[in-house]
């Protein structure tokens, strides 16, 4: 497919662009930079010009797009909602077609792509590890994706002992007058993180839902996306389809806003024919939902604080504030997180200045751009150091993870955790203190 055809597709929305800037005052590029080409409406421009056949994608374009997060903030503020996320994802398939995947992006393929090599590091040598890094070779885009120069000074969880897959079985029943429900994790939950999976799952569970895990799920897409790889997202969209095909569920539920991002926008796009895999794509993305929307959607906050109600709030309270993905904050899920947070008893929630200030993780940008990435991160420091608070939330893995890495560097006394392990501990401390009674 030529650059010129699938740009056809948005040239509507191109013409809807009135170069008003309000994008450049939401682009954590932009404010980081002042660099015009990086904005929304320098990229939408490029594009403009390239269905016109008046430019080619050259060094400076290349470099220009690199720079975008895909973030949706352009979008968001965009008084006519332009998609230039979207738009700025055609431009990447487009490159790595012209000039074939980097370093960067045959490290995601490789890792993104195969769940049992990604499965098997974790359990190794461990992905992080210096050991794993010796003993690959200086060109391997594994090398490059997590190199030890990428990664020089981070901080990272320790590795788990088991994976999701290990720690959850398939399927959690609940009561047979509740909806069934499906979880997607991701990545960064399945292997990094899966205490979040087991926390939101064990929450459904709590509140009467069965819940299906199934195991033939994938990576979301995000990463390819990020990197251009267009045959990886066919594949991705053909596995999580295939997945969740056969389920007889009402909601695929998320605790990963990128993840839920990229599962609307990827199977939203069509990258399969619908008969390809016995599920149409946007049936699928239609049923996926953040966990956070869900529980409010459905009244389970209600539930929750009945069955809260054995919990008093203590002098021991923990102070907690709440960092805003951007994939949640600019799909206008900014009240249901914090709505969870304030339900939880032993939480006194504070609002913390700049929380939803871009954390400049952005997938394998923090990978690709390093020092933009932390010079977008070091604007969360002055908030969260002023909101005075043990524990900063947030709704997505991927900004936990480079919370911890701010927090860090900073030393600020506090650690970053999802808003769902929270309410795990409060039902945990409720249902114990109910057994005592």
């Amino acid at each position: 497919m030529s650059i010129h055809k699938e740009l056809s597709a948005y040239r509507q929305e191109l013409s809807a662009c009135v170069r008003c800037g309000a994008c450049q005052a939401q682009c954590p590029t932009y404010l980081a930079t002042s660099k015009e080409g990086a904005a929304a409406r320098g990229n939408l421009v490029l594009a403009t010009e390239l269905l016109a056949g008046r430019a080619e994608l050259d060094a400076e374009a290349v470099r220009d797009l690199s720079l975008c997060l895909l973030c949706g903030a352009c979008v968001h503020s965009c008084p006519n909602q332009v998609p230039t996320d979207a738009i700025v994802s055609v431009l990447r398939r487009e490159i790595s077609k012209k000039k074939g995947l980097g370093l960067l992006g045959k490290g995601v393929a490789a890792l993104t792509g195969n769940p049992r090599l990604l499965g098997s590091l974790m359990r190794g040598a461990g992905l992080f590890s210096s050991l794993f890094f010796e003993k690959i070779p200086e060109t391997s885009g594994l090398r490059l994706r997590f190199s030890p120069h990428t990664l020089q000074d981070r901080v990272f969880p320790p590795l788990p002992r088991q994976n999701m897959f290990a720690r959850l079985p398939q399927k959690l029943p609940g009561r047979p007058d509740k909806p069934t429900l499906a979880f997607f994790a991701g990545c960064t939950i399945s292997y990094l993180y899966p205490e979040i999976a087991e926390a939101t799952v064990r929450v459904l569970q709590h509140l009467g839902y069965t819940v299906l895990v199934p195991r033939q799920q994938g990576c979301c897409g995000m990463p390819a996306l990020s990197s251009g790889n267009g045959e990886l997202l066919k594949q991705l969209v053909r596995a999580n389809t295939a997945a969740f095909a056969n389920l007889a569920v009402d909601h695929i539920i998320t605790a990963c806003a990128s993840c839920g991002a990229a599962l609307h926008q990827v199977h939203q796009a069509q990258h399969v024919q619908p008969g390809e895999t016995g599920q149409d794509c946007t049936s699928f993305a239609n049923k996926v939902m953040d966990i956070h929307v869900f529980l409010e959607k459905e009244g389970c906050l209600h539930t929750l604080a009945d069955l809260l109600t054995t919990t008093t709030a203590t002098s021991q309270r923990i102070k907690v504030c709440y960092h805003d993905p951007c994939h949640l904050k600019n799909h206008g899920v900014t009240r249901e997180p914090r709505a969870l947070l304030r339900t939880l008893p032993m939480v006194d929630y504070v609002e913390m200045d700049g929380a939803a200030l871009c954390c400049g993780l952005g997938g394998t940008f923090s990978a690709s751009q390093p020092d933009l990435s932390r010079t977008i991160a070091d604007r969360k420091i002055e908030g969260l150091a002023a909101s005075g608070a043990e524990l900063v939330a947030s709704g997505c893995p991927g900004c936990i993870l480079q919370l911890t890495d701010i927090i860090h560097r900073a030393g600020l006394p506090m650690q970053a955790v999802h808003t769902m392990t929270l309410a795990l501990a409060a039902l945990e401390q409720a249902l114990a203190t109910k057994e005592e009674m």
